[in-house]
């Protein structure tokens, strides 16, 4: 064994006090050396320059000393200039002499022996090798003559009243307080102290320019007018400000020398200084300067983070926040690293906005710039991604970096976070609110396939408008339409509110369908005190407490209303012209007026009720009486409640054994077995029970399992769902999920078919001519930050080429601008096309948030624009639950006990509900479904306006007799036409096909005009009919014949059969008494169907639960 102590050397006596007791000397011989540090520093030179030069605060308190000598030494020579009586005389002694008295030259030596003892130590301690550079500054030759002459006086006694311009001490202290304010500058490093300072500097430099001038003057002129201090002042006022009024003028021409030096040093001086502030000036308006911490702690401001500022950006923010009236008296700090654009200043500029809005230009990486924003005092901060950019990934990174900047410098600074793809969601669980772009996309996107137009009942809930869009337009669709467009999701405490107070102790579908025919207001969620989960219709078991907050959907909210009943509303005769027809809805529903909204009470007491039956009554019955509808129940009857749809075929539960085994088989209910990325919360949806092959998932190629090559094979039940996406990214899991969620009845699940590349060939394999929808999502290549509109260039034309190719194709995309959405299924000629874009353009001038609403692709629900949804956070600001209450409509969210969106179609055997509100109880009494709205179609329709300016445009006027005639050749040759594009594939017919026609309207036009312009529009569109059939004929024979090739049937390709003859809106919350029309598609909440399980199986109902609600409540609300 080694003897450890033999290898290890003692320590010194002060580390072993052992060897301190014993006497062991064996430590002397340590070879050991202690070591200091820093011993550069100990000098007395070092020292010095430490507390000179190098501390900030002892060298700053040294130049306020400086800089008090020197005006002490400027304000000794004022002293000495009004004590000294004017010589009488013109010799040019007095220019060198002057009477100073005994005790005035001893402060003045005084003063003189500190500041040049200060100088000398200065200039040593900041001697770098080169003693010529200390000697020949400015500043120490000035000291050389303002203090060498009185300390040669003391030795020299003679010399005492020998002149010394101690005047020029100005231009010392001017020196002494740049350096104080670059050393504040230094330790502040705000761009507004830099401002400040140089014009602090400026106006320092002007000071001693006129005070030189003044002592000069004076001095000199001792030998001519004896001027006094204030004569020299008025003198050189009038002069510097080019004034010049003569009547003080100098006389000797050393004093007219002086001035012309003087004159010369202000040319030059002054624009340099002038010149620096302007730089200044300008990058403190690039930079937007500071938002003052007294502004911050007495006002409320909210901070806007964001990469690149456009001007779309700032309206669509400026303008949602700023429409709630509680948010008035806030202010908008923008924080940007990029310059203001012009468009930006422009709008910044206006005063409406120029007092609320403050643009910053800096990072939210860097502290200095988030104090600069106050971001410690903020009420909210946005952090906002750059949709543009071409790297989505990179664009999420630096939002998670601002993120998490913000939350380290304010930890208590409540976060409203966009970001763009949703694997990159986890980082930021900490925000308070989380907007994820792809998410809400692909969600929406996948429920316009089953539920029409979910995507603008969405945009319409989340912006904010008061409904007065389109109540100028002469068309009833545009009314209608624009009316229900104010719809809003609210919310109240229910023994607070006038709404549904009275509903306590009552079931919820009881309170919602009441409330609505009482006070027509939707009600569609509540939420528990002591839980945080919103359950939207729960159903008819839930029993409303006093507690409860209530969501609800209507014009505006309840604090905005006033109540009239009925009698008072006949006496109002409030007029109800605009509102006829079946489909009419009546102003004594809702009453819009400077925001407050009356509201009508009607009566409330039950239509009468034949019985429990929801069977459509016999014929009979119709002639004897009006058809009546089940009650809805204060407390659900659960043996009545039926959990299928309320128009459809049998349910699910209703299937024969055969089918019911064949279906149990094929589906199974579970969660998920993998995420496509961290953070997706699971989902209770139908799954296979084997995993199927990788090799099975590619539909056009065969292999060892099925020998299909085309859907067509296939066979499939239901209609196709193409996606037609560059990549296969996560964002679709989010897209499939809605499509597959437990609750959509296994009968309805349509076939996903994934097209990552969309040639002609594989949109004919993958069945585009039998599929139910078509959605395109590919435009991601196409991001451009040199022109960021063209980012749906690729998107917009290959929708336009599907919309060409296959017109009866019902065709879904999403666009980056709202703006792009007119150029959805264009048409250059369309007349109708033109006059809504006259509409948008007049909307857009009343000042409306929702001008493109009535572009007919996102009225109809085909195009919609995520950056709609930008207002979806912005309103989270006052409406904490709006983005729980869109996910759950949208299917990213379950929540246990709370329903889910869904539609139903009306029939023929539908119509004797008549009214909406009679669909509202019959929905209520039987399924316990709460509708919200209705997506209606109807024909389009040309105005009489527009007809006769296509008739005046084509000039054709023809008798009706010479119509039918011209017509029926027309056909003829016509169908002449279609038989020679069946028989040959010559394409040189199809022009001559044309140009018969336009010979046939130049034959019409030399006509005279005889009849009205009815029959000219019947002209005009026959003929735009014929050049529009003409081509779409080319169009399908070329798909007809590329089918053939490829070996496909050509059967279920329809040509002639397009959307151009209808139109499609919505109406959110119609008035109960709207009519219901045939094919109304009609918004349902419908409750959860894991809440009527039977009692015999509690286990799966309370596992799903718990788990459901465990991942609740670690969910933060995103």
């Amino acid at each position: 064994m080694v003897d450890l102590e033999s290898e290890v050397p003692p320590l010194p006596p002060r580390y072993r006090f052992r060897d301190l007791l014993l006497g062991d000397q064996g430590w002397q011989n340590d070879d050991r050396v202690q070591v200091e540090f820093y011993m550069n520093e100990n000098t007395f030179k070092e020292r010095l320059k430490l507390f000179f030069i190098k501390n900030q605060r002892s060298s700053l308190r040294i130049r306020l000393f400086n800089f008090s000598l020197k005006l002490l030494s400027c304000l000794l020579y004022i002293i000495r200039v009004l004590l000294e009586n004017p010589s009488q005389g013109n010799e040019w002694s007095h220019i060198f002499w002057v009477n100073r008295s005994l005790p005035l030259w001893g402060l003045q030596v005084s003063v003189a022996l500190i500041s040049l003892f200060e100088t000398i130590l200065l200039g040593y301690l900041s001697y770098k090798g080169n003693i010529w550079e200390q000697i020949l500054r400015i500043p120490f030759i000035l000291e050389i003559i303002n203090a060498v002459p009185f300390i040669i006086s003391i030795f020299w006694p003679s010399l005492r009243n020998l002149f010394v311009p101690v005047f020029l001490n100005c231009w010392l202290a001017k020196h002494a307080l740049e350096n104080m304010i670059n050393d504040l500058h230094r330790a502040i490093q705000r761009t507004q102290s830099a401002m400040f300072n140089q014009v602090l500097i400026l106006i320092s430099t002007l000071l001693c320019l006129i005070f030189t001038c003044i002592c000069g003057i004076q001095h000199l002129e001792r030998i001519g007018k004896k001027l006094n201090l204030f004569d020299s002042l008025y003198f050189c006022i009038v002069t510097f400000s080019t004034v010049g009024f003569g009547d003080v003028t100098p006389e000797t021409w050393s004093s007219k020398l002086f001035v012309v030096a003087m004159i010369c040093v202000a040319l030059v001086v002054l624009p340099i200084q002038f010149e620096q502030l302007a730089y200044l000036w300008m990058e403190r308006q690039k930079s937007g300067g500071n938002y003052s911490r007294h502004r911050a702690q007495t006002e409320k401001h909210v901070v806007l983070c964001v990469s690149s500022l456009k001007i779309d950006l700032l309206m669509d923010f400026l303008n949602e926040f700023y429409a709630h009236p509680r948010l008035q008296d806030y202010y908008v700090v923008i924080l940007c690293p990029t310059e203001m654009d012009v468009q930006v200043r422009r709008v910044l500029q206006i005063p409406m906005w120029s007092q609320r809005v403050i643009y910053l230009q800096g990072s939210a990486l860097k502290d200095q710039d988030l104090l600069r924003a106050k971001m410690d005092d903020a009420e909210a901060c946005f952090i906002l991604s750059s949709r543009c950019e071409v790297d989505r990934t990179s664009s999420d990174h630096q939002t998670i970096l601002r993120a998490w900047a913000v939350k380290d410098f304010a930890p208590n600074c409540p976060l409203y976070v966009q970001i763009l793809k949703p694997e990159n969601k986890f980082h930021i669980k900490f925000a308070d609110h989380v907007v994820c772009e792809e998410e809400f996309k692909y969600a929406m996107l996948a429920l316009n396939c089953i539920c029409p137009a979910t995507s603008t009942l969405i945009t319409l809930l989340v912006h904010t408008s008061r409904g007065q869009e389109g109540q100028q337009s002469p068309e009833q669709w545009q009314k209608m339409y624009g009316r229900c467009s104010g719809n809003e999701v609210y919310h109240i405490v229910l023994e607070e509110s006038t709404f549904f107070a009275e509903y306590e102790g009552k079931s919820f579908t009881y309170a919602s369908f009441h409330a609505h025919k009482k006070f027509g207001v939707c009600l569609i969620g509540v939420r528990r005190e002591d839980n945080k989960n919103i359950l939207l219709n729960p159903g008819p078991r839930y029993i409303m407490n006093s507690t409860d907050i209530c969501f609800y959907i209507n014009i505006t909210k309840e604090e905005n209303s006033a109540f009239k009943n009925q009698d008072q509303q006949r006496k109002s005769n409030v007029s109800r012209s605009f509102y006829h027809g079946p489909s009419r809805l009546p102003v004594h529903s809702i009453i819009a007026s400077m925001g407050t909204v009356a509201i009508d009470l009607q009566d409330t007491s039950c239509r009468s009720a034949s019985g429990p039956t929801l069977s459509l009554p016999t014929e009979g019955s119709k002639e004897v009486r009006r058809p009546s509808i089940a009650p809805v129940l204060e407390v659900a009857d659960t043996s009545s409640i039926q959990t299928c749809d309320l128009l459809s075929d049998q349910s699910e539960d209703e299937t024969t054994p055969d089918e019911e085994i064949s279906s149990n088989l094929e589906y199974a209910k579970g969660y998920p077995p993998y995420s496509p990325y961290i953070g997706s919360s699971p989902t209770f949806c139908h799954l296979l029970h084997e995993k199927v092959p990788f090799c099975c998932l590619r539909l056009d190629k065969s292999c060892q399992h099925n020998y299909y090559e085309d859907a067509k094979a296939y066979g499939f039940k239901n209609k196709l769902i193409i996606v037609a996406a560059e990549t296969a990214g996560n964002g679709l899991y989010n897209f499939i999920v809605p499509l597959r969620a437990y609750y959509r009845p296994k009968k309805e699940l349509n076939p996903i078919v994934l097209l990552l590349d969309n040639p002609l060939d594989d949109l004919l394999r993958c069945g585009v001519t039998f599929a139910a929808n078509m959605v395109v999502v590919d435009k991601e290549s196409t991001m451009s930050a040199e022109e960021d509109y063209m980012a749906d260039a690729k998107t917009i034309v290959n929708v336009q080429t599907l919309f060409r190719l296959f017109s009866s194709l019902s065709i879904i995309t999403e666009l980056t601008h709202p703006a792009n959405m007119r150029f959805m299924q264009f048409r250059a000629k369309d007349c109708y096309s033109l006059a809504l874009s006259k509409l948008e353009k007049k909307e857009r001038e009343r000042g409306s948030n929702l001008a493109f609403m009535f572009r007919l692709p996102f009225a109809a629900g085909r195009v919609f624009s995520i950056s709609m949804l930008d207002t979806l956070l912005y309103q989270s600001f006052v409406k904490d639950y709006m983005i729980s209450i869109t996910r759950l409509l949208l299917g990213l969210d379950t929540t246990p006990g709370s329903g889910f969106l869904c539609s139903m179609k009306i029939t023929e055997d539908d119509l004797w509900i008549r009214t909406y509100a009679r669909l509202y109880q019959k929905l209520c009494s039987s399924t316990g479904d709460v509708p919200i709205g209705i997506y209606r179609t109807e024909s389009q329709k040309l105005t009489t306006s527009e007809s006769q300016k296509i008739a005046s445009q084509s000039q054709i006027s023809i008798s009706v007799e010479e119509w039918e005639d011209t017509k029926d050749s027309k056909d003829q040759g016509h169908h002449r036409g279609n038989h020679r594009n069946s028989t040959s594939s010559d394409q040189s017919d199809h022009p001559l096909l044309r140009r018969k026609s336009m010979q046939w309207a130049r034959r019409l036009s030399r006509k005279g005009p005889k009849h009205s312009g009815k029959t000219a529009e019947k002209i005009t569109q026959q003929r735009l009919n014929l050049y529009r059939r003409s081509e779409r004929q080319e169009l399908a024979e070329l798909v007809k014949n590329r089918m053939k090739h490829l070996g496909l049937s050509t059967v279920g390709y329809d040509e002639m059969n397009d959307h151009q003859s209808t139109l499609s809106y919505i109406l959110i919350n119609p008035s109960p008494d709207t009519r219901i029309e045939l094919n109304d598609v009609v918004y349902l909440i419908r409750p959860d169907p894991l809440a009527y399980l039977p009692n015999s199986d509690p286990s799966r109902r309370n596992s799903i639960c718990n788990v459901t609600g465990q991942d609740a409540r670690e969910e933060t609300q995103l």
